[in-house]
């Protein structure tokens, strides 16, 4: 990780990181309750590892996700991901108001796909998503 990216992350994480983190935890606590639901929680735990240090990472459509991904990401789109996306979407806005808020703003424009479509995603470092590094083997 470069020296830029870990104090970007730290910085994050005080503002605004944990408090998004919040979020989604409690979301995917929610979809553990029931067995059916428990493919939403999982990856509400996955962004929530992403939002936590989203420098340096980024977020890659899995190969071979098909029509079940597709008929999840509806689901969580109506029950969770649209509130999620809009929590972005203000934090965003409040951190766009200053200079060195924009870093943090466009982080937080970044996250607002996979929150509204997480299944069919996986989170890869930067590298390996911007073709350093196969994204996958």
């Amino acid at each position: 990780m470069k020296p830029i990216q870990l104090v970007l992350n730290v910085l994050w994480l005080v503002l605004v990181g944990f408090w998004m983190a919040v979020g989604y935890i409690i979301a995917g606590l929610i979809c553990c309750i029931l067995i059916i639901t428990i493919p939403w929680g999982i990856a509400s735990f996955r962004i929530a590892t992403f939002v936590l240090w989203p420098f340096g990472r980024e977020a890659v459509e899995k190969p071979g996700a098909g029509v079940p991904s597709l008929i999840g990401n509806i689901i969580w789109f109506i029950v969770a991901g649209w509130w999620l996306a809009l929590g972005h979407v203000f934090t965003s806005i409040a951190m766009a108001i200053t200079i060195i808020g924009l870093p943090f703003a466009w982080a937080n424009l970044k996250l607002i796909p996979v929150s509204l479509f997480p299944l069919g995603r996986e989170i890869v470092s930067s590298d390996r998503a911007f073709g350093s590094q196969p994204a996958y083997r």
